[in-house]
């Protein structure tokens, strides 16, 4: 409020100085006024006065500020992304497993066997049995142009296919490829675009792999050639060569095995395992053999060292001609008994055409039952 104290002061000294320059003179006439001079400076100084006061509680308006401008930064606005459609062609495949005959198998000159695939249709259309399996290109190993499908396949289902074939008569590595074809004749196969071959691929060998008994001329080696068997345990058709912890069961050839007696036995053995279940079993099935006058079965049956529970019994049988499955012996072999050599003639069955079959169940628990074929070989 200073400055209204100012102004009053102001106010008060004018209005004496005017009052002073109307004071009568000495010697002038005297003249009585209408209204006093101090009464018009009153009222001059009251009427400033409310002035200022009405100036001093009114409050001024503020000054009129232009807008602040605001920055616009746009917020990214989520779009979902467009789905882009997946093209799956009608007709592929997927390779799965070499269920028999692993690439690199070695075979006698001549020797019969099957080669099964296991494939999933991974394309968009049915499999049905007007499908088949064909030769492609490459070693035609005297399969079949062609063979049915034998049953539906939807997509993502797997199967698994098989074709026989024989071994070409000279050494060597031979290779197959084969693919499919749809009922309208188009063929297909593996791979992203569905047009890529899947093959079988072996090695003929002489037959000098296993050194038969002194005198004896070696046929067959059931060792050197076991994935050319199908394997099969109550789970169904077993890879081969298996893995030592399957629970379906499992056969590896398992080279120098040192057997419950303790003894390491120097030669090729294979390793069988029936299905992980009470009374489990597991039987692989080999190409025919044409028997002749003189063959004899051989090898020594046991358990693997370590395998304190094992309990099982090893059986040879065979299907002469197509025949039935018929029983040429079967023996119980207990980790506390000692390695049974058999040596077994098979002469009956010469001028037939033999599937033979090695069979092992479990006694009971298959826990342990590491059951070993020692050298199993056919000679003459």
């Amino acid at each position: 409020m200073s400055h209204i104290r100012k102004l009053v002061f102001w106010v008060l000294l004018g209005a004496l100085l005017l009052s002073a320059c109307n004071l009568p003179r000495a010697g002038a006439a005297t003249r009585t006024p209408t209204e006093s001079v101090l009464t018009v400076a009153a009222k001059t100084v009251s009427a400033q006065l409310t002035m200022a006061a009405m100036l001093a509680t009114s409050t001024p308006a503020p000054p009129t500020i232009p807008p602040t401008a605001t920055l616009f930064i746009p917020t990214a606005t989520s779009i979902p992304p467009t789905a882009t459609a997946v093209y799956i062609p009608c007709d592929r495949a997927l390779f799965i497993a070499d269920i028999t005959v692993p690439d690199g198998t070695k075979f006698s000159p001549n020797q019969t066997f099957t080669k099964t695939w296991r494939l999933q249709n991974n394309g968009s259309c049915t499999w049905n049995t007007s499908y088949a399996l064909i030769f492609d290109s490459g070693d035609s190993m005297g399969g079949p142009v062609s063979v049915p499908i034998p049953s539906t396949v939807v997509p993502g289902q797997m199967v698994d296919l098989s074709v026989n074939l024989k071994a070409p008569a000279s050494a060597g590595k031979y290779k197959g490829f084969w693919k499919l074809r749809n009922a309208a004749g188009a063929t297909f196969g593996i791979g992203a675009a569905g047009n890529v071959s899947f093959w079988v691929e072996i090695e003929v060998v002489s037959p000098t792999a296993t050194t038969p008994a002194p005198g004896s001329m070696l046929i067959y080696d059931f060792a050197n050639n076991y994935c050319a068997a199908q394997w099969i345990s109550g789970a169904g058709v077993l890879p081969c060569p298996g893995t030592d912890a399957d629970a379906n069961g499992f056969v590896i050839r398992r080279d120098n095995p040192t057997l419950q007696n303790g003894t390491t036995y120097s030669g090729r053995a294979l390793q069988t395992h029936p299905q992980w279940v009470d009374d489990g079993a597991i039987t692989g099935k080999f190409p025919p053999l044409d028997v002749q006058s003189g063959w004899r079965f051989q090898t020594t049956l046991g358990c693997l060292n370590g395998g304190t529970a094992c309990d099982v019994i090893f059986q040879l049988n065979y299907r002469a001609d197509g025949g039935s499955l018929q029983n040429l012996g079967q023996w119980n072999i207990k980790y506390a008994d000692a390695p049974k050599v058999l040596d077994i003639d098979v002469s009956s069955l010469a001028g037939k055409s033999v599937e033979f079959v090695l069979g092992v169940a479990a006694n009971g628990s298959s826990a342990q039952d590491w059951a070993i074929w020692f050298k199993p070989v056919m000679v003459k």
